[in-house]
């Protein structure tokens, strides 16, 4: 398995240490337009493998070096800073998408080929690429609302003294501040979230939920202030969607896709089956009319920043 992954900043070269420690790939390429950081992290990366898994890693700094590739994982852009949204990040990122995905399909198959988007704002940076390639839709995957359902069940298993991977709650909509939790189809060890708090005895009112909200959709930003960026978190998302992929696990993750056409096309996160061939299905998860509409208004946010993109 061949992965290539383009963009060596903070967020690209921690995806690249994420990635190479998962152990399934046999080949990973670093392409940053900077040459010699794309050298220093492959070398970097190179003697770190020396302690863990057999793997090439080899730095270009042109196009040529990602052919055969299986999966490409864009990671450039500007990110964000300090007092900034994703939303902030619009033009210059989709200028710089728009400059990537041309150069890379013309050097990958373009009839097995899966695209992974991290750049931000991450939902309509999956519709630009997506439109570019010309790859199906299941094809073009965004780690979407990945990170922001980790960090609700995070907090989540705090509050419950339980662990994450017995709770199965989602952030959907938007990555971003229109994103929404959907409580109602929450559940912890296969009970509802609210059976379970009966149970248990453990409080958890609308005062708190609105508290987990907030915190779950300003986490990155706090990040952000403390330590000028956030990396961590989304490599390991993004190692997760690959391990996916490559074991063609069909699990389901929030991962955002293109859904529709024309103008009616809109690329956000909902529960996805994903496999070997990218994204199988979407599933609709149970909502209140309160989250639903949420939704519908998350949707409508990502589609105005599209529409609002010079064609």
């Amino acid at each position: 398995m061949k992965i290539s992954i383009i963009g060596l900043g903070s967020v690209g070269s921690a995806v690249a240490t994420a990635v190479a420690n998962t152990g399934l790939a046999n080949e990973i390429v670093l392409f940053d337009r900077d040459g010699v950081r794309a050298r220093a992290a492959a070398e970097d990366l190179g003697h770190a493998a020396a302690f863990s898994f057999d793997v090439k890693i080899s730095a270009v700094n042109n196009y040529r070096g990602i052919r055969g590739s299986e999966i490409v994982i864009i990671a450039a852009g500007a990110n964000q800073r300090p007092g900034q949204t994703r939303t902030d990040l619009l033009a210059a990122n989709t200028a710089v998408i728009s400059d990537i995905v041309p150069r890379v399909m013309a050097n990958v198959d373009a009839k097995t080929v899966k695209l992974v988007i991290v750049t931000n704002p991450l939902d309509v940076m999956v519709m630009v690429a997506q439109k570019l390639s010309k790859l199906p839709p299941a094809r073009v995957i965004g780690t979407g609302t990945m990170l922001d359902s980790a960090r609700l069940r995070t907090i989540l298993s705090r509050q419950l003294s339980v662990s994450p991977q017995s709770i199965n709650a989602y952030v959907l909509g938007e990555h971003g501040d229109s994103s929404i939790v959907v409580w109602s189809s929450a559940s912890v060890g296969g009970i509802d979230l609210n059976t379970f708090c009966r149970q248990t005895k453990i409080s958890l009112p609308a005062t708190t939920r609105r508290t987990i909200e907030h915190r779950v959709r300003n986490a990155a930003y706090e990040i952000i202030q403390g330590r000028g960026a956030t990396w961590d978190g989304i490599a390991g998302a993004v190692a997760d969607l690959v391990r996916c992929i490559v074991r063609d696990e069909h699990r389901i993750l929030t991962v955002s896709t293109v859904d529709g056409l024309g103008a009616k096309a809109l690329a956000m996160s909902l529960p996805r089956i994903v496999g070997g061939c990218g994204v199988v299905s979407t599933l609709l998860p149970k909502m209140d009319s309160a989250e639903a509409t949420a939704l519908r208004r998350s949707g409508k946010i990502i589609r105005k920043n599209y529409d609002s993109i010079p064609k």
